[in-house]
């Protein structure tokens, strides 16, 4: 947080009962599988940016979820298709080669980035973009919390909050502009937000359908058993004209289920419009490797159509990243080395390696964690048995599963001070933070996208895996709060 919000720090103690509260009342938390709540840490200590800032950072998450758009799009319809299709299951394969031909934009993507000194890109996450819920529950409920025990009125809380933005206006403003631009110009008249039973995220989701529903739309969450129709998108005995996916096509090779392959492949074919379409070849962290590699390969670039504003961006905020293999190649100082497996294994410290096609963290190899228990249960999990930094190098270079693994330069980010709260306590915690900033593809236009902070005493940061979220304010409401709260007498 910003130094000269005294009041703000100094609150935050009297304020995290009512704030964690808020927040587990308004749907900060993981559905576990059994259906029941585990409720998400969060900071009563907020990020606090510029609201220029806040802007630039979406700017450039748009140019790089772009680039990725386009070289992936450009890929699979292309030669080197292998290149992204190795990486995804049998399920995905299928629909990625029957839709991707359709596919002109994402209504959503996030950039994950590592914020210290400057933004560094870790992910592109283009087919079930989380957390635009969760983001706004944080930043409302610390406003609320902040503003109640400052005295503010709730004209002036009210005020605060819409001044601040909001994560799931912007969702709804990008799917009514992927929708019209699909339909002519045309409303949606219903709305299916669709995710599996027992989602984790399903309290966020269930917030969405509320907050869609308040600002014009009917909208409803869906399950994959409750669909069905031959021309058309019907559940809950309505007919839907589009819908909003939340659910990994992946899902559909443990329980499959022919009529939502059906309709992924081709949505036109049922009266509807689907957003985001099929994506899992933009989001694979092969597409990352080749957009490193377009910096250094025109011809890559030019194939893709990346304009000199993507590059630059790509050359601004992604890590040297290429795919693991044996034999040689060039290293991040742009040395040609005769075994890049090989020089990976040297330098533990330098590199992270990452499955090409995974989520949730569960095979991030950090070499300078290394010797951490964490590192070793993934370790384990992942190939069977305890290795070391150099083994788990070699392991990863020969496992084809989900596309291999990719190596990526390591980003050096500073541990912060926050106050967490939980459901038992306030704790004072030295955590990894990083910054998610949402944008749209090909929407024309961009929405007024916020983003979204985790923390986490693990280097990869997830929630699932146990994180938390910070409230992300801009410098104006921070201000007001901090002024409120003064006001008041705290912090004197």
């Amino acid at each position: 947080m910003l130094p000269q919000f005294q009041a703000l720090r100094v609150g935050a103690t009297a304020l995290a009962p009512r704030l964690f509260a808020l927040t587990s009342q308004g749907g900060l938390a993981v559905t576990r599988p059994d259906g029941s709540l585990q409720p998400i840490p969060v900071g009563a200590t907020p990020v606090v940016l510029d609201a220029p800032e806040v802007r630039a950072r979406r700017d450039v998450a748009a140019l790089l979820a772009s680039a990725g758009f386009k070289m992936a799009q450009t890929v699979v319809q292309g030669p080197e298709r292998a290149w992204l299709l190795d990486s995804l299951g049998p399920v995905e394969l299928r629909i990625v080669q029957k839709a991707s031909a359709a596919l002109v934009g994402l209504a959503i993507a996030r950039v994950d980035f590592f914020a210290a000194r400057r933004l560094w890109a870790l992910e592109l996450n283009a087919t079930i973009p989380a957390m635009p819920g969760y983001s706004d529950i944080a930043a409302g409920s610390y406003i609320q919390a902040a503003g109640e025990l400052a005295g503010l009125s709730p004209e002036k809380l009210a005020h605060l909050k819409t001044a601040n933005g909001s994560n799931v206006a912007a969702l709804y403003q990008a799917l009514l502009q992927g929708y019209a631009r699909a339909r002519g110009g045309a409303r949606p008249e219903r709305l299916a937000v669709l995710c599996r039973r027992a989602d984790a995220q399903l309290s966020e989701l269930t917030y969405l359908v509320q907050q869609f529903r308040a600002l014009g739309t009917q909208a409803h969450v869906v399950y994959p058993d409750e669909l069905s129709g031959t021309r058309a998108v019907q559940a809950q005995g309505h007919r839907f004209d589009f819908v909003y996916r939340h659910l990994f096509i992946r899902r559909l090779e443990d329980a499959p289920h022919p009529w939502l392959e059906a309709f992924f492949s081709a949505p036109g074919d049922f009266g509807a419009v689907l957003m985001n379409g099929p994506a899992a070849h933009i989001e694979t962290k092969a597409n990352f490797a080749l957009l490193s590699r377009a910096l250094v390969e025109p011809a890559l670039a030019s194939r893709a159509a990346l304009t000199g504003e993507e590059l630059a961006a790509v050359k601004q905020v992604v890590p040297w990243t290429r795919l693991l293999q044996p034999g040689p190649g060039v290293d991040p100082d742009g040395a040609r080395v005769p075994d890049l497996v090989a020089r990976v294994a040297a330098e533990a410290p330098r590199f992270v390696l990452k499955r090409a096609w995974d989520y949730g963290g569960k095979t991030v190899f950090i070499g300078s964690h290394a010797h951490e228990a964490g590192f070793a249960e993934r370790v384990r999990a992942a190939f069977g048995a305890a290795l070391d930094w150099p083994a788990v190098v070699a392991s990863a270079s020969v496992d084809s599963r989900g596309g291999g693994f990719v190596v990526q330069e390591r980003v050096e980010i500073p541990l912060e001070k926050h106050s967490i709260a939980t459901d038992k306590s306030l704790a004072e915690a030295e955590v990894f933070v990083d910054y998610s900033a949402f944008c749209s593809v090909g929407l024309g236009e961009q929405p007024p996208w916020g983003g979204v902070v985790r923390a986490s005493a693990s280097p990869i940061v997830n929630i699932l895996g146990g994180g938390g979220v910070l409230p992300v304010l801009t410098a104006e409401v921070a201000a007001a709060l901090d002024a409120a709260l003064a006001a008041a007498g705290v912090g004197d």
